[in-house]
């Protein structure tokens, strides 16, 4: 009886219905969705800080493997911030401070995507490395806050934290490997600048 009126009720307010999952308890119809959408954010940003740190610690700029790996964190990044607009955990319902922060990585991102776009080296490497050092803080301030998801899956569920980890690393890993594979003569191999007259990757000092 009372599962059956727990199927039936509604959140009168937001229209939101609510049921029984399997004799378990009450959940709320939108906790599956909402989990998917911090999958997603959180292997976004686990891809993102992988390749971003590869990029990083490399002495070689503007060469094929640095555009290949590039270009994919760019796209997790902009997974990991749009995402981010969706999970409102901090505030049920409402945007908090940390989509203030997201807006403003949108840009610098936005900003140092433009300066590699138009040949502005130090635009770009300025701006993309505040990008990443606000990915770093983010990711910093989800793990240490024990309420906050990746704190309470490492308690509840580590098998699945470290099997997504594991997924992620070895995706990084992959994109890596295929950035690093010799460029063909020609189109790849003029833009990385290994043809002669198409000029050098840049080395910093």
């Amino acid at each position: 009886m009372l599962q059956e009126q727990a199927r039936g009720l509604v959140d009168q307010a937001g229209g939101q219905v609510w049921s029984v999952d399997g004799g378990h308890g009450l959940h709320y119809n939108g906790v599956m969705a909402n989990n998917v959408v911090i999958g997603l954010h959180a292997s976004g940003a686990t891809v993102a800080l992988a390749l971003g740190a590869y990029n990083l610690v490399r002495r070689v700029r503007g060469d094929r493997a640095h555009r290949w790996v590039g270009r994919v964190w760019v796209v997790a990044m902009y997974g990991t911030i749009l995402s981010s607009f969706a999970i409102r955990e901090l505030r049920p319902g409402h945007f908090s401070w940390i989509h203030g922060l997201s807006a403003f990585t949108f840009v610098t991102l936005s900003i140092g995507l433009w300066g590699a776009l138009t040949h502005r080296p130090a635009v770009h490497r300025q701006f993309m490395t505040g990008s990443y050092l606000g990915l770093v803080g983010a990711f910093a301030g989800a793990v240490v806050v024990p309420a906050r998801d990746i704190p309470q899956w490492v308690v509840h569920q580590p098998a699945r934290l470290a099997l997504g980890a594991v997924g992620c690393l070895l995706l990084a890993a992959a994109v890596i490997a295929v950035s690093r594979r010799p460029a063909r003569l020609g189109g790849d191999a003029a833009a990385a600048g290994t043809v002669p007259g198409a000029g050098e990757p840049h080395r910093p000092a």
